[in-house]
Formats: structure tokens, sequence, C-alpha cells
């Protein structure tokens, strides 16, 4: 759940149906005095905070935030319009996990929510993914076929990742793009099949476990 808390309707309406369209949950708010109302029975994974709100502002709401040991480490993305240096670093001094100045576009904005979230998320332990000859480690971020180590490139790495992950799934190359690359990605869907073609050939004897499935998209079976 995303809370929202800005004081102009039509802003804090397109946030929300922004977020609801990338698939998060996301509730707004005019002001700190309903937020925290809500914030008493149920807790965000993230704030948008504007600074410039009716009664208190921004600013103010983000030190009770940190300043209380229940919610110091929701994070918090801070937006304003005014664009002032002075305003981003007291935020940011404060806290505030990004920034966002005023005008912003939607992807945008659904694009940092996603870093922020990734980046502050909890560590999870490393897991080791065996499927067939090919091994990947979660905590390392190392694979190896048959025993020996190979090197793949971040996006290279996310595709393997999410099929072993999901084995005997079928993913459209729509859905791959939207998976590994993010909804702000604006390339054609020939990139996902560049990508698989250089992940099989990388992986050698195991590059066959990534099928292709006629019209549709691939798959990873053993």
């Amino acid at each position: 759940m995303i809370f929202c808390v800005e004081d102009d309707g039509g802003i804090r309406e397109l946030m929300i149906y922004a977020l609801n369209s990338a698939g998060f949950e996301a509730k707004g708010f005019i002001d700190g005095e309903h937020f925290f109302e809500t914030l008493k029975v149920e807790r965000p994974q993230l704030v948008m905070l504007d600074i410039m709100l009716p009664g208190e502002d921004g600013i103010e709401i983000l030190k009770k935030l940190k300043g209380k040991k229940s919610t110091e480490d929701i994070p918090v993305i801070m937006t304003t319009a005014k664009g002032t240096e002075y305003d981003k670093v007291i935020g940011l001094d404060l806290g505030a996990d990004d920034y966002l100045a005023k005008p912003f576009g939607m992807m945008e904005m659904v694009s940092r929510v996603k870093a922020v979230l990734r980046r502050t998320a909890p560590k999870e332990e490393g897991r080791i993914l065996r499927v067939g000859k090919l091994e990947l480690n979660t905590a390392d971020h190392t694979i190896f076929v048959s025993g020996e180590r190979v090197e793949l490139t971040l996006k290279e790495y996310e595709l393997l990742q999410l099929f072993m992950n999901h084995l005997g799934r079928v993913y459209t190359r729509d859905q791959l793009l939207q998976s590994v690359w993010g909804i702000n990605y604006t390339g054609e869907t020939r990139t996902v099949d560049v990508h698989i073609g250089t992940l099989r050939s990388k992986l050698k004897e195991c590059g066959d476990y990534i099928e292709t499935i006629r019209g549709v998209g691939y798959r990873m079976e053993a």
C-alpha cells in the first residue's frame, strides 16, 4: 500500500491511478491530519509526501515519521512545486529516501517508487536455485553451468532468476519487459529476443532450458 499525501485533488488522483495501473494499492490524503489517523490502523509500504500542505507541512510530517520507532523505517519520497535546493537538502537530511520536483511524469514517479522499494526492502537470505546442470545463487548473484561459473549482465541475470523461480510458466515478451525492465521502459519487444539469445549462448548446454513458445513468448523447463 502506498500513501499519497497531496492536497491538489487532480494530482492526487493521477498519482493513485498511475500506482494502481502499476500493480500497487494506493490511498490519497489531503493533509497530515487524515494521513496520521489512517496510519494508526494501517502501515504503508511507502509514503509519497508533498512539502506544501495545508496545516502541517511535509517537512513537519517527515520529522514525526522519522522521530517514532514504529514509523522511522517507512520509505518516504518527497514532492514539491518549489524545486529549491534548500527543500531538497532538508528533506533528505531528515531521512527522506528520494525527491521529486513538480511537475513530474507519472511513469517517472512509479519508477522512483519501485527503485526506493528495492533499496529499502529487507535483505533476503541467499537461496540456491537449481535446474538440471544450472545453478543460481541469489545471495552473491553467481551462476554456474556444470560447475563452471558464467558471467551475465544484470538484465540477463534478472531474466534467468525470473525463469528459474517460475519453472514451466510461459511469459509473453510484454510481461518480460514489464517484470525485468519496468513500466518506464519504452523500447521494443525485440530487446527481449536479443537478451534471450545472449543468455542462451552464455548458458551453453543449459541454454536449451529456455524454450521459445511460438507466437507467445518464452518459458524455462529442465
